[in-house]
């Protein structure tokens, strides 16, 4: 919250820019850089985006969502690390040994998995959303195997391979002592109390959904940029902030229609308490890639995804020519010059709490 509440502020120290064409000069104060701060994401996600789009494949894409019950929810929250870990594994277990099960789609697919822990009121709401390209490679190797016209894999097939392994890791955990227990939760603590409260879950219908298909790979990364680098709201639904509290939109999706596009205002303690919810462990990954689309492979497999599918991989445009006296040019998202559009440098540099030597306003006269 700190950062949060620091971002873009002379606390956090700036530099001044001038418009190498007109000469108009502002005042640009440093970002926080925290990947919860709904002010800092959009760079990150431009260039997520950017070097995910040579690994997008000519076929049909699918969103599938894997959602972990309410009644986990209060665990997975005293327990992110450990919980939010188990849910990634499972889901992307399940989906890729359905899938390579001969009586289903046979083949060796992959997954880019982004966690959420949140619905659209920021209440929580673990879940996990996956896109998957619309086939795979078979399990000899040897050709690509596209999926059926619209449709994936079974969901209910899906929804109880899901149930199942979730819960045996779960309960391993627990017996293995990595789960803890605070609150209104703190009796589950004993082995007896965790097994009776995960009894009802066993044969409760688990929530998995897959959407209709993209049509064709060029959605899909625009798509993605709404799933990968967000936390909780963004700045965009947020109405207004008064004594009243806290105004956003939000989804009611027990409605139909327009009917479901709500406002909602908290007061500000509860609004930044939802928030807080969804803060993530220090060093916890919420992007994860699962099949041929692993880190460790994805080059390769990706090639020989193109090649069975007889598409040549895509050229890869060599790197734009940087100013040598600017070495970050090429990932420069400073706003243009608002006056003429021109090309805003750095003139000046300050620390944290300090100010610039002279109003932006009197540089831009010269000297």
């Amino acid at each position: 919250m700190s950062a949060i509440e620091q971002c873009r502020s002379a606390a956090l120290g700036g530099h001044v820019e001038r418009c190498e064409d007109c000469g108009h000069s502002r005042i640009a104060y440093n970002s926080c850089r925290n990947r919860h701060c709904p002010k800092c994401q959009g760079a990150a996600a431009t260039d997520w985006l950017a070097a995910r789009e040579a690994d997008l494949l000519p076929v049909s894409y699918f969103h599938v969502v894997f959602t972990l019950p309410a009644e986990i929810a209060p665990i997975a929250y005293q327990n992110k690390a450990v919980v939010y870990d188990l849910l990634f594994r499972t889901a992307a277990e399940t989906l890729l040994t359905i899938a390579a099960d001969p009586k289903h789609l046979g083949a060796r697919i992959g997954a880019t998995a982004v966690l959420h822990s949140w619905g659209s009121a920021m209440i929580h709401h673990p879940h996990v959303h996956m896109i998957v390209p619309g086939g795979g490679i078979s399990l000899d190797g040897t050709r690509w195997v596209r999926c059926k016209p619209g449709f994936l894999l079974p969901v209910r097939v899906l929804s109880r391979l899901f149930r199942r392994l979730f819960l045996a890791a779960l309960a391993d955990a627990h017996t293995a002592g990595r789960l803890a227990f605070f609150g209104e939760i703190e009796a589950l603590r004993r082995h007896e109390a965790f097994a009776a409260h995960l009894g009802p879950l066993k044969r409760k219908d688990w929530f998995v959904y897959a959407k209709p298909p993209f049509a064709g790979p060029e959605p899909v990364l625009a798509y993605l940029a709404r799933y990968t680098h967000r936390v909780a709201i963004a700045n965009s639904r947020l109405i207004a902030f008064d004594e009243g509290g806290v105004a956003f939109r939000y989804k009611d999706y027990r409605r139909h229609g327009q009917a479901r596009y709500r406002t909602m205002t908290l007061s500000a303690d509860e609004f930044i308490r939802r928030f807080l919810l969804h803060v993530l462990p220090k060093g916890f990954h919420r992007i994860r890639h699962y099949g041929l689309l692993a880190s460790a492979g994805c080059k390769a497999n990706i090639v020989r995804a193109r090649e069975l599918i007889a598409v040549r991989s895509p050229e890869v445009a060599p790197p734009a020519a940087q100013d040598a006296a600017d070495p970050d040019a090429a990932a420069d998202h400073r706003p243009s010059c608002p006056c003429c559009g021109g090309r805003m440098i750095i003139v000046e540099v300050f620390g944290r709490g300090g100010t610039p030597r002279g109003p932006p306003a009197a540089a831009a006269g010269g000297i």
